[in-house]
């Protein structure tokens, strides 16, 4: 495997086939290239290698340290399956990511520190040497504060209660409406829940769905000077006193939404260090009233998670069999259509079309939900999960996805051009989301079975058309095997029902700390999924724990860390634990919104050492953040008191106000801070050092065993 582009690599825009490119995402202004005269020929790429070889050539390739503009992007991509559709999709002069990165460049020196605005009519603004101050007066550190705020933390704050709210609705319609096809699968959670939120639970369980759901859209709703109830009953008792005395004890997460927002109007907030206390104040609600909440409640109606092997990569494709791909963040119409479709009725029904069979695969988050949630894995039409958001386009560039639904977060807007072009039949099934000229079913958990049966349908139809038109296709030979479903309850139950087991190999210094390396990936140059590959590589060689979540946890998948074989890769305390255990160093806990059941591990751990959470010897990482909600997810973190790490650089460098803000003063005051570094060593570096100071304070050894 070389780390050349291929011959064409340069030639994309100008010897692109310009009925093949408009500059629209009108599917109807694009071709289709399956009814072209001569279909394009798959076999013209350099392959990947597979197995052992391709983990031996991953391990090489990220200590050549060239993962910059020369030879971009097969340099930065370490996914096997994305390599291979990557040629074949800019080889045929398709707008694809990577690309169209290297088309933005060079970008905006004034965006990317902060100093640009566009809030009023007089702008847009932006700050120089020559200009200190917008037209309305305001300068660097307010603009970088208030763009920070508004453009980031709100909107991810917004995004994760959204999907709350989504999942308390399901749950309502699970009690309300038996006919639904939802179920109640984890109903002892329920009730340990519900009467935690001092409702009766001696009640039918229906009703217990039903005053639970009611309790969390409401508290969602609550006026922002009321305090959350949800706040109040999980968090930690420390940290609630802590947050009252700031004033960062918050409302109700909408209400605070649109507080926050209110203060970014033009000629109102002009204090730098109050904005950034209002995303702290935005990171507790994101934490309890957004991400706990809809795991919990997503628990309750897909299962809890268990420890298990499953598979992943677009290896799982197969061309004989209707091939369904649900993508986004919240399973909820996908979990009904993974219960139907593992019916006979349904399997029996594509067998008439023709097809081998029904299958449904998970892609993004999504899919790292449902191969852990214990209701959806072990259902026969699950195949797996399918990979990370930057291989979205090349995944509907191999031809074989029938029907492609998704609801919300990471769909990417090119996705009709290549619906078009490759025969899949695109399907939102949330009202957040709209494409055009692509059909949509508005969300309604009460006829949930209903809508999951119009998706098999249209999957199947798309299978007969693609059949009927004998289209070419190309599905990638790789799959990696993968241990999944960590969660608080399943790691807990692993080692014996006590935290204890775990607590003495921190103690004795077999594990040095914790570090949860969460989020996304990026196209941009060193990422690409090789930054995070490259940093969790660093930290378990160092003894260090890692619990993954998001789009990084299917790079430590399609890597090989999430195999218990990966343990001989880790320094020697933590392969003693790993290999004792039978468990992989990297703990895959799944999706980027399943951060908030790491955080109820952290506070479990916390508790039974009697300490404040930001005592832990933890760190928690996003070495490849992407959007608005890995932003609120990091001021949770900040609010918990942990360090957290982000890399690229966020937009706030612009003001030197708001970097002393987040990475110094905010510690001073009992909260988290903010470290930024791109290097994977030199995170790794101040990982350790971080986690080591922590030790100390607890009266830990800090000496490091062997390596």
């Amino acid at each position: 495997m070389s780390d050349k582009n291929n011959e064409n690599l340069d030639s994309l825009i100008h010897n692109s086939d310009p009925t093949h490119r408009a500059d629209t995402n009108d599917p109807s202004a694009h071709a289709d290239r399956n009814k072209t005269e001569v279909p394009y020929d798959y076999r013209k790429f350099e392959s990947s290698l597979r197995g052992e070889d391709l983990h031996r050539w991953q391990r090489e390739h990220i200590k050549k340290d060239d993962q910059s503009k020369e030879g971009y992007p097969l340099n930065v991509i370490v996914d096997p399956a994305m390599r291979e559709m990557y040629q074949i999709v800019h080889n045929q002069g398709l707008t694809n990511v990577f690309d169209r990165f290297s088309e933005q460049q060079p970008q905006c020196n004034f965006c990317a520190p902060g100093l640009s605005c566009q809030l009023c009519a007089n702008g847009p603004c932006r700050i120089t040497k020559k200009s200190q101050r917008g037209v309305c007066g305001v300068d660097a550190h307010v603009m970088v504060a208030r763009n920070f705020t508004y453009r980031h933390t709100t909107i991810g704050t917004a995004a994760n209660c959204y999907h709350a709210l989504q999942a308390a609705r399901t749950l309502r319609a699970a009690g309300k409406y038996p006919e639904s096809g939802l179920k109640i699968r984890e109903p002892e959670k329920l009730k340990k829940y519900a009467e935690f939120l001092g409702l009766n639970i001696n009640r039918p369980l229906e009703q217990i769905a039903i005053d639970f759901a009611n309790l969390i859209i409401d508290d969602l709703h609550r006026p922002n000077d009321q305090e959350s109830r949800l706040v109040e009953a999980f968090a930690p008792s420390r940290r609630k006193e802590l947050w009252r005395k700031l004033n960062l004890f918050p409302g109700g997460a909408f209400s605070e939404v649109g507080f926050a927002q209110t203060k970014c109007m033009t000629n109102l907030g002009a204090d730098p260090v109050d904005f950034l206390l209002t995303c702290v104040r935005l990171g507790v609600a994101n934490e309890f009233q957004g991400l706990w909440a809809l795991d919990i409640l997503q628990e309750i109606l897909i299962g809890t998670q268990e420890i298990s092997h499953r598979k992943q990569n677009m290896g799982l494709l197969d061309p004989a069999k209707v091939n369904i791909i649900t993508n986004g963040h919240m399973p909820l119409v996908a979990h009904v259509v993974i219960d139907l479709a593992s019916t006979e009725e349904w399997q029996q029904k594509a067998r008439e079309a023709g097809a081998a069979g029904l299958q449904v695969m998970g892609h993004v988050c999504e899919g790292q939900q449902l191969i852990n949630y214990s209701g959806s894995q072990n259902q026969s039409a699950l195949t797996g999960q399918e990979g990370e958001w930057l291989s979205e386009e090349y995944l509907l560039a191999t031809g074989c996805v029938d029907l492609f639904m998704f609801d919300y977060n990471c769909t990417v807007p090119t996705l009709p051009l290549y619906a078009q072009r490759f025969g899949t039949k695109l399907m939102s099934v949330d009202p957040v989301i709209r494409f055009p000229d692509t059909e949509a079913l508005d969300f309604k958990p009460e006829q949930m079975k209903k809508q999951a049966s119009e998706c098999l349908e249209r999957a199947i139809e798309s299978f007969k058309q693609r059949r009927s038109e004998n289209r070419n296709v190309y599905v990638p030979p790789h799959v990696s095997d993968c241990m999944v479903g960590f969660s608080t309850e399943s790691v807990k139950k692993a080692l014996g029902g006590s935290w204890e087991p775990l607590l003495e190999q921190i103690k004795n210094g077999n594990i040095r700390g914790i570090a949860t390396l969460v989020g996304c990936t990026t196209a941009r140059y060193g990422q690409g999924g090789s930054n995070a590959f490259k940093l969790a590589k660093a930290l378990i060689e160092r003894n260090i724990l890692v619990l993954s979540g998001g789009c990084v946890s299917a790079v430590f998948e399609y890597t090989g860390l999430c195999k218990p074989e990966a343990a001989q890769e880790a320094g020697q305390g933590l392969r003693q634990v790993c290999q004792s255990l039978g468990i992989p160093p990297v703990l895959s806990y799944g999706a980027c919104v399943d951060i908030g059941k790491m955080t109820h591990t952290a506070m479990e751990l916390a508790d039974v050492l009697d300490i404040d959470t930001n005592a832990l010897p933890l760190v928690i990482g996003a070495p490849e953040y992407l959007e608005q909600k890995a932003v609120a997810d990091a001021c949770t973190a900040v609010a918990m008191g942990w360090l957290v790490h982000v890399a690229p650089v966020p937009s706030v460098t612009g003001s030197e106000v708001v970097v002393k803000t987040l990475t110094e003063t905010t510690e001073t005051l009992g909260l988290g801070k903010v470290m930024v570094e791109m290097d994977a060593e030199k995170s790794a570096d101040l990982y350790i050092e971080h986690i080591e100071k922590k030790r100390a304070a607890l009266g830990l050894s800090a000496n490091l065993p062997k390596q």
